[in-house]
């Protein structure tokens, strides 16, 4: 393992981001304090309580799965979509560096990335409502676990995209849909019995369910699928990512 290699496409990386702090990390933590004011003030004054918990502190979980989802999705996206788009990816490909260190190094930082994000929008939160967490290392598991794969994600579509449209077509129609659809401000005991069978083929669910289980003790599906849900995936990516670097699918074209 060439760990120098890994250090400097993280490191790159994670210049970037702070060089763009506006963009990468101000953007994001406004946007979600916005959602918490309408969605927590607004809505969240006409309902008492869900599941026993406050509505305020009940969409705290989903706010935060929306942020990483989305700036894991991104980060990693464009990490690897940019050197391709200027042709520097070829001196990355000819140097003496497997395909694991090149994907530990934009992974890394992007999940890293979206994890730092992740924790200031919680400790945002909590200046707002009390959020209370029963099960500290669960919610550490699932929010690592979902930057990983998510990141992962994100390099395959930034692999995938021939143009920036593309590279924002999937997270802009795909992934925010899912999200909101996935009981990020609501749970799916809520929806009528014929809705909560169909949201179950939504796999975002389950990444939600988990991760707001590792707060209030509660969940819409059983923790064990969740984790077997978000492990899968996490598999999937993976084995999709080692599939594009053995047969250079749109990475040496």
């Amino acid at each position: 393992m060439n760990f120098t290699a890994v250090w400097a496409i993280y490191y790159s990386e994670m210049v970037r981001f702070f060089r763009t702090i506006a963009q990468s990390f101000i953007s994001p933590v406004i946007s979600t304090s916005l959602y918490f004011v309408v969605f927590g003030a607004a809505i969240g004054s006409r309902i008492d309580q869900v599941e026993g918990v406050s509505y305020g502190a009940f969409i705290v979980p989903g706010l935060i799965m929306l942020s990483v989802m989305t700036q894991a999705l991104s980060n990693a996206s464009f990490g690897i979509y940019f050197p391709k788009f200027i042709g520097t990816i070829y001196e990355l490909l000819s140097a003496p560096v497997s395909f694991l260190e090149i994907v530990l190094g934009f992974v890394g930082a992007a999940a890293t990335k979206a994890l730092f994000i992740g924790v200031v929008i919680l400790v945002t939160a909590s200046m707002f409502v009390d959020v209370p967490v029963t099960h500290p290392w669960a919610m550490v598991l699932f929010l690592v676990l979902t930057c990983v794969s998510f990141s992962l994600f994100g390099f395959i579509i930034g692999v995938w995209a021939g143009n920036f449209e593309q590279l924002q077509l999937i997270p802009l129609l795909v992934v925010t849909p899912l999200v909101f659809l996935g009981g990020s401000f609501y749970s799916i005991a809520m929806l009528p019995p014929i809705w909560q069978k169909i949201t179950l083929f939504n796999p975002v669910v389950y990444l939600i369910s988990g991760f707001r289980w590792s707060f209030f003790g509660t969940a819409d599906v059983p923790v064990g699928l969740s984790l077997l849900a978000i492990f899968g995936f996490t598999a999937l990516c993976m084995g999709i990512i080692w599939w594009i670097f053995k047969t250079g699918w749109r990475i040496r074209a």
